[in-house]
């Protein structure tokens, strides 16, 4: 059989792959299409689909007319400035919705406080400094009472939001802290010489590579990535210093990336006290001199939200059904400084990316 006669069954073979992954993951309503060289593109929806954020009751009432309502923020996976679209996805770009919300919260003269509910290990140095910033402004201009709820995890980049919250409450059995900085480097070369693959590298100014996986990190450029993370770190620990004034500074084992359970972390003064979501809520009820608020989340009018703990999912099904991931491959597609607990390298996967 000739070439010529192997693309329309090769490009009928695709087909039916995208349509066999459709079915298993439920993908109704997704487009497939064949590009000419039989890759298949999906056209996937966004989560958003066009419309803006509303408060939704939990559990689902009526909301009193004018009367004052705390606002529940989840704030939930890897926090990377990117929309998180994948198969079988229907996420958002963490950064963006965050602000959106804050936004919506800030535009209603109702919410009379604010829970951050914070299960994430953390993400990109700039992606946190972001949100970050943006809830600093966003208690500027309202003067709400902000109190941040750690659930299974806020570490790294999620600690650091944290700390803008004027509380910090965390589960009895939660993992906080993650104090550091992280730039997985990767050295591919003996990887590519099993395939007789050699990197050619045509540049101007000798650094411009360095980081990169196809050939070996020198001294040199290993000092100055180093003078980068050490910049972000430091970073990190002025946010650190400036929301949490009882921390001891010069208790150097506090920010060398380790974790910390509820109990050690309160004891180091990196959360007020231990407790559940309820009691956060209530919290900030009391803060905010509002007895009696209703509890609301600000969701997409398609999501459902039930309880106080109801997530917009953000985590592309797509990312179970690649049996292998290469850690060295993988993690180029994640931005290169994190403020990140990373337990597993090939975390990326669950960007969608």
């Amino acid at each position: 059989m000739s070439a010529h006669a192997t693309t329309p069954c090769l490009r009928a073979i695709s087909v039916l792959a995208a349509l066999s992954v459709g079915l298993l993951t439920g993908c109704a309503g997704r487009v497939f299409h064949v590009s000419a060289d039989t890759r298949v593109i999906p056209e996937l929806p966004s989560a958003s689909n066009g419309e803006a954020l509303v408060p939704m009751t939990v559990p689902e009432t009526e909301i009193h007319r004018d009367g004052p309502l705390i606002a529940v923020v989840d704030v939930d996976g890897l926090l990377l400035n990117t929309d998180f679209m994948g198969l079988a996805s229907l996420g958002e770009n963490p950064v963006s919705v965050f602000r959106e919300r804050l936004d919506a919260i800030a535009a209603n003269p109702c919410v009379r406080g604010v829970v951050l509910r914070i299960n994430s290990p953390g993400g990109g140095v700039t992606a946190s400094d972001i949100m970050w910033h943006d809830l600093m402004e966003f208690k500027c201009r309202t003067h709400l009472p902000i109190v941040a709820c750690l659930m299974d995890v806020g570490a790294g980049g999620a600690y650091y939001l944290a700390t803008g919250a004027d509380c910090i409450v965390a589960h009895p059995t939660s993992v906080t802290g993650g104090i550091g900085v992280i730039l997985n480097v990767y050295n591919l070369q003996d990887a590519m010489q099993q395939f007789n693959v050699t990197a050619v590298a045509v540049r101007s100014g000798d650094k411009i590579d360095m980081g990169s996986p196809v050939k070996t990190l020198d001294t040199a450029q290993r000092q100055l990535l180093q003078k980068m993370a050490d910049e972000f770190h430091a970073r990190f620990l002025h946010a650190v210093s400036l929301g949490r004034p009882h921390v001891d500074m010069n208790d150097k084992t506090t920010f060398d990336g380790r974790v910390f359970t509820a109990s050690e972390a309160r004891d180091r003064g990196l959360i007020d006290s231990i407790g559940f979501l309820d009691d956060a809520v209530a919290m900030a009820r009391q803060m905010g001199h509002a007895c009696g608020a209703q509890v609301v989340l600000y969701h997409r009018p398609n999501d459902r939200a039930h309880s106080p703990y109801a997530v917009t999912p953000n985590v592309p099904a797509a990312a179970g059904l690649v049996p292998i991931s290469l850690p060295g491959f993988d993690r180029s597609r994640l931005p290169g400084f994190l403020y990140l607990w990373q337990l597993e390298p090939t975390m990326e996967k669950l960007s969608g990316k």
